[in-house]
């Protein structure tokens, strides 16, 4: 069942506007992609809630900048699946999965991701290794830190990826990028926090796949996937 949410109230939609940082005249030449990524963060924490209008007239004149970027980046997000473009009535931030839609996604992540890792393993190239080894090193810096959560979200997207490169098959990485699927998980279970025991499973990946060992890294992924899966339901309970 999905999770049911009170309806939007216009003061909230106010607040979270005010909410948001105003780029003004300081802002750089990749205007289009800060925007994006401010807006992005904001329906991900909750600033913008789900189901909420997504004014681009007022996001205009917040950021102060021409509707162009505005347009640009509500593209994105759509493509990202965060928000939704409705005839003659706009944009609207997307509801939260629904528990069955986040057992789906990881149904598809464990037919994908296990067998990926262990050819990972069989075909990564040596500064691909070195690379995903490099990632974890930077993700355990970051634990702890009162900051780190989008650090480390950033980890968890760049790390899952590698592994996808680093196995060299863009039909399957591109497919499995298409759904954002973490993107979804992110929103879903945001808390400003990140969970120290999710680096240890990626260590576990990373290290299996450097050592060029395909049972090890399928079962380190399989695991790693089916905790992710448990720790997200508990979000219903």
């Amino acid at each position: 069942m999905a999770i049911k949410k009170p309806a939007v109230k216009p003061e909230v939609l106010v607040s979270a506007m005010d909410q948001l940082p105003s780029l003004g005249s300081s802002a750089r030449v990749m205007l289009g992609d800060e925007i994006y990524a401010v807006l992005q963060q904001a329906i991900m924490d909750g600033t913008i809630p789900p189901d909420a209008r997504v004014n681009a007239g007022e996001l205009a004149r917040r950021f102060d900048v021409s509707p162009t970027p505005i347009r640009e980046a509500l593209a994105r997000l759509e493509s990202d699946g965060l928000v939704e473009k409705h005839p003659l009535k706009g944009y609207r931030t997307t509801d939260l999965l629904a528990r069955e839609e986040l057992v789906d996604l990881f149904e598809l992540r464990l037919l994908l991701e296990p067998g990926t890792a262990a050819r990972a393993a069989q075909r990564r190239r040596p500064a691909e290794a070195q690379d995903l080894l490099a990632e974890i090193d930077l993700a355990q810096v970051a634990v702890g830190q009162s900051d780190a959560y989008a650090t480390l979200s950033q980890h968890d997207v760049r790390l899952h990826d590698k592994v996808f490169r680093a196995a060299h098959n863009d039909t399957v990485r591109l497919a499995y990028a298409r759904t954002h699927c973490h993107l979804h998980t992110f929103r879903l279970a945001y808390t400003g926090s990140y969970v120290a025991d999710t680096v240890a499973e990626h260590a576990a990946i990373a290290e299996a796949i450097a050592a060029s060992d395909p049972a090890g890294a399928e079962s380190a992924m399989r695991t790693h996937v089916e905790r992710s899966m448990e720790r997200l339901l508990r979000v219903f309970d």
